[in-house]
């Protein structure tokens, strides 16, 4: 099959872009600011802000991967390829409420969609990625919308997730604790990019459509903590604190400086990380054991600075009673 990924270059669209490029006749079209594509890709050079490249309007291609969050892109790129299958990598961000844990596209609303002119931001990320799926459906001859939730993996340069592989490692050679948050119990939910870019493959040669939640199956947060451990060769203790503490001690939810990743605000978050997994499951999603992924993201890892959230001395700093705040 001929596939074109827009993109190509950088972590998802560039595993995509791999895991394709196995098996089928894959054509990337990307800036090239960003990294290379793979060398059994063909690459067209491609600003989204300038008209599609002819060369590739006559490209005869059976399916379109994008992952853009920019409707006006994607809105002139489904124009130009409107009879390929098109497999279009939304997100969890789409929904206006993720309070209810097991929720799927069928049951969760969606925010507005913000119109094409839009400046990006967080902020309107979600409402962008609403607007990019409706111009894929209304152009598209046939669509399958991914709505991915904590995309994880080598390459992945948040730190959102190589916090944790990083951090036990690091408790375990200076043989101090670090610091989870209560209850354990409480779900952890991710996607590794390579799983998400082989079901994209398979979802084309399947000819799959619909929509679905692309991610895995929820475990509690004292199993991920073990999983990673399992992946890195290290268990060190742990330092289970409530989430009345922390927030009071100066730690933040989910990303940024003095914060911890993959924790969100609760009720108000509940599905965030407690996704239905079963509909991508039967879809044909496989994924691959956590340990595995651990001990990828710690290799891939070594020698770059990511933003991790929570340093390892703010967190000796919090496990010892003291506030990131300044206040005691």
């Amino acid at each position: 099959m001929r596939i074109l990924v827009l993109g190509g270059t950088a972590f998802l669209s560039a595993a995509i872009a791999r895991s394709a490029a196995r098996t089928h006749d894959v054509t990337c079209a990307a800036r090239g600011t960003s990294g290379e594509p793979p060398e059994a890709a063909t690459f067209v050079r491609w600003d989204r802000n300038q008209p599609v490249p002819e060369g590739l309007v006559a490209g005869g291609f059976d399916a379109v991967v994008d992952v853009s969050g920019s409707p006006s892109h994607v809105r002139a790129a489904v124009a130009a390829f409107p009879t390929a299958h098109w497999v279009f990598v939304s997100t969890i961000s789409v929904y206006s409420d993720l309070s209810v844990p097991g929720g799927g596209p069928d049951d969760t609303p969606l925010l507005a969609p913000e119109p094409d002119d839009t400046e990006a931001s967080p902020e309107t990320y979600g409402g962008r990625k609403v607007a990019c799926e409706a111009h894929v459906r209304e152009g598209a001859t046939r669509a399958t919308i991914l709505r991915p939730g904590l995309i994880v993996g080598p390459g992945d340069a948040s730190g959102r997730f190589a916090h944790w592989p990083s951090r036990l490692r690091q408790s375990s050679l200076d043989g101090k604790p670090y610091l989870a948050p209560l209850p354990m119990d409480d779900p952890a939910q991710w996607i590794d990019a390579r799983d998400l870019a082989d079901w994209t493959v398979r979802i084309i040669e399947d000819g799959t459509t619909g929509t679905f939640d692309a991610i895995g199956q929820p475990v509690p947060r004292s199993q991920f903590l073990s999983e990673v451990g399992d992946g890195v060769g290290a268990h060190p203790d742990i330092e289970w604190a409530e989430p009345d503490r922390l927030l009071e001690q100066g730690v933040g939810f989910w990303a940024g400086p003095g914060a911890i990743p993959m924790w969100v605000p609760l009720p108000e978050y509940a599905g965030m990380m407690d996704r239905d997994h079963a509909p991508a499951q039967r879809a044909g999603l496989s994924t691959r054991a956590l340990a595995e992924t651990a001990a990828d993201v710690l290799a891939w890892v070594d020698g770059r600075d990511l933003p991790m959230g929570l340093t390892r001395q703010d967190e000796l700093t919090v496990i010892a009673g003291g506030s990131l705040t300044g206040q005691e």
